[in-house]
């Protein structure tokens, strides 16, 4: 995968250990940042437009900490900002030329029929008829 610096990277690192809260590092007091914060929005491509880490009626909202230095994403939806993750993972998967897609939440069949969970994210390499040639799965 590729290291791209979040915005939370580029702050003056505070005494807590928070980064980014609904989207925004938390020294960012924009009208933007605190729509998202009040309305508990997410802009990283969440199924719904709020934030559902924890609880979707009282979110954590908490994208990425502070690990001394670093920033580290504790929320699998933030890896989805501009996509960059299926962008990356199909350039892992497949050579530059394929013709692919991704899917998220694809749920699993056991041998009964009954779920055995979701793949976070599915990606397809299909030729010029929509015939599949490959896939790749990640697990956030």
């Amino acid at each position: 995968m590729s290291k791209k610096k979040t915005q939370a990277e580029s702050q003056i690192i505070p005494r807590h250990p928070l980064a980014e809260v609904f989207g925004f590092p938390t020294d960012n007091l924009s009208a933007e940042a605190e729509r998202y914060r009040n309305k508990r929005l997410c802009p990283f491509n969440n199924k719904v437009p709020n934030c559902t880490k924890d609880k979707a009626n009282d979110p954590l909202g908490v994208c990425s900490i502070f690990d001394e230095n670093e920033v580290v994403i504790t929320c699998p939806i933030r890896f989805r900002e501009k996509w960059l993750i299926a962008e990356d993972a199909a350039s892992f998967f497949f050579p530059p030329t394929a013709l692919w897609t991704s899917m998220t939440e694809v749920r699993l069949k056991d041998k009964y029929g009954k779920s055995a969970g979701n793949i976070d994210v599915v990606l397809v390499a299909y030729d010029a008829r929509g015939r599949v040639l490959d896939f790749g799965a990640l697990e956030v």
